[in-house]
């Protein structure tokens, strides 16, 4: 699966209401679910805190990315969102976060979360496509970025 496959209008958020990094990734996985992609809300979550408590997915440049394997997840799936504020996610360089991926897939997939982090990471190195993030006001706007 590509990773701009993994993306959909009906998991876009671009003003996530989150002040902090739980609220964040409460609101991510809430669209989620809104959009049928997960079975436990709760359980995902927990996924996804397990992976924060080894290191922050905050990797800095005000990108977030974090994600969870869980059999609560349905399909490979990423929630985008973005946060016009700011929110504190612990990350790398103690700069706030703005844009956040919500990487989620089954427990049973192999790599493809690792595929679709690696892609992400390198798109987002440069600072023309963080800026067309930022300024994204439609699905087709923020796909462009991934094709």
């Amino acid at each position: 699966m590509a990773t701009k496959d993994m993306f959909s209008k009906n998991r876009i958020c671009f003003d996530l209401k989150a002040t902090n990094k739980d609220e964040a990734i409460k609101e991510l996985i809430q669209v989620l679910y809104d959009d049928g992609k997960i079975t436990d809300k709760e359980k995902f979550r927990q996924a996804v805190l397990k992976r924060e408590e080894e290191f922050s997915t905050g990797i800095g440049m005000g990108i977030a990315i974090p994600h969870g394997k869980s059999d609560a997840v349905k399909e490979p799936s990423i929630t985008f969102g973005r946060s016009n504020k700011g929110i504190d996610y612990e990350s790398m360089d103690d700069k706030p976060a703005y844009l956040f991926f919500l990487i989620s897939v089954p427990e049973e997939s192999s790599d493809i979360h690792l595929r679709a982090l690696s892609e992400i990471s390198r798109k987002l190195m440069h600072t023309e496509i963080r800026e067309k993030l930022f300024k994204a006001q439609s699905f087709e706007e923020f796909i462009e970025v991934f094709e």
